[in-house]
């Protein structure tokens, strides 16, 4: 599923969340812990990689990273508000960890409105007391384009941070 470029851009944000002696806890819902499953394919990860959090349900996303019931009523799941607070409650559940990215998107081919098309992938970045990096992507393509796009924005992200 993820492809060569893919798994070097992991390999750089291991090498580069190595340097500046971060560990990482990731938190995903469209991307399905392909954000882990990349940083985790590279040897010696488990020096750098936390860990990382599926939460793919709404319910998963209130109580296993705090995502406020009314964040996901008003704003819906797919918000920069949601990803935000994934990432800050990613955080919170690993306390070991002193970064982290949260996705959360649709990647089709169905759940799209006008509003929020396929495609729509929000995407949020903390480490230490910095303020979170949150941006809302949109990727092209089908299901495993977006998912592979998505991932490969978030380690971009890491190794930025």
């Amino acid at each position: 599923m993820l492809d060569d470029d893919t798994l070097a851009l992991a390999a750089r944000a291991l090498d580069t969340l190595r340097a500046r002696q971060h560990r990482v806890v990731t938190a995903e819902s469209c991307t399905g812990g392909l954000v882990a499953a990349a940083l985790t394919a590279q040897p010696g990860s488990s020096d750098v990689v936390e860990g990382g959090f599926v939460t793919y349900s709404n319910a998963l996303k209130e109580t296993i990273l705090i995502v406020g019931d009314t964040t996901l009523a008003q704003k819906g799941a797919v918000s920069e508000e949601t990803a935000v607070e994934m990432v800050f409650g990613a955080l919170q559940a690993a306390p070991n960890a002193t970064i982290a990215v949260s996705l959360t998107g649709i990647a089709g081919p169905a759940g799209g409105t006008d509003a929020k098309p396929v495609g729509t992938v929000c995407i949020a970045c903390l480490s230490g007391t910095n303020a979170p990096h949150v941006e809302t992507c949109h990727f092209p393509g089908d299901r495993a384009a977006i998912r592979q796009a998505a991932v490969r924005r978030a380690l971009e992200l890491l190794i930025q941070s």
